[in-house]
Order: C-alpha cells, then structure tokens, then sequence
C-alpha cells in the first residue's frame, strides 16, 4: 500500500483543457501554459512517493482533493463546484503512470474520489494493490 498527503493548492485545471489551432488546414492539438503548469506541479509533488518498481497489479486509488476554504466553506465540506471529480482524477493518474506509480492507469480497477474544502489544502493518495 502507498499513502501520503501533497499539501498544496490543488490545480483546478483538467487534463480535458487541450487547445487547438489549424496549421497548413490541419488540426494540433496542444497543451495550454496553465495545463503544463498544473502537470509540472503534480509531477514534483508525486515524484518523491512513487515506488522503487511500477505496480503491476489491479490497485484501487483513492483520493480526497482538498481545496482551500477560504474562510467562506467548513472544514470538511463536500464541494459541490467545478472541476468534475473525473477531469481531476484524469490529469492526476497521467502525472502518477509518467511518473511511475504503474506501467498503464488501466491498472486502476476501482476509484474513490472525494472533494472537499479544508485547511491544509492538498491531495490525499492511497493505492492499495487488489
């Protein structure tokens, strides 16, 4: 089992935010600054907690995305507001296979996801192998 916590400000960004532009009357795709921002961000953070070797195994992955409060939210509270539970789960499993966590994401066979607002901000991880 891996568990640890990445306190920081949560990105909001998500992995569907791609942009696009024509060249010659072709369609390319790229990765808008903010989203490499959010990648680079993710990636520092989970580098330090990946495992010595790639999980090849089935695992569960359960995260609590914990947004700063502010003041204006209670501890703990559910967030209820974008971004989608799905489009942060996304960017964050990307960053975690190419940082090494695991060969391929398909290996996450189940999921819980939670967001709340709390103080520390961050991201709680736990990948229990099945």
């Amino acid at each position: 089992m891996i568990e640890f916590f990445m306190p920081m400000i949560p990105p909001t960004i998500t992995a569907q935010e791609h942009k696009v532009t024509v060249v010659n009357g072709k369609p390319r795709f790229y990765n808008p600054p903010e989203l490499e921002d959010a990648k680079a961000k993710l990636l520092g953070n989970l580098m330090p907690h990946r495992p010595e070797q790639p999980i090849r195994c089935g695992v569960r992955l359960i995260t609590k995305w914990i947004f700063p409060s502010g003041g204006h939210h209670k501890d703990g509270e559910y967030k209820l507001t974008r971004p989608d539970t799905d489009n942060l789960q996304k960017l964050l499993k990307d960053c975690m296979t190419q940082s090494g966590f695991w060969k391929d994401d398909a290996l996450v066979a189940s999921e819980i996801c939670e967001k709340f607002w709390g103080d520390p901000s961050g991201i709680y991880i736990q990948v229990i192998p099945l």
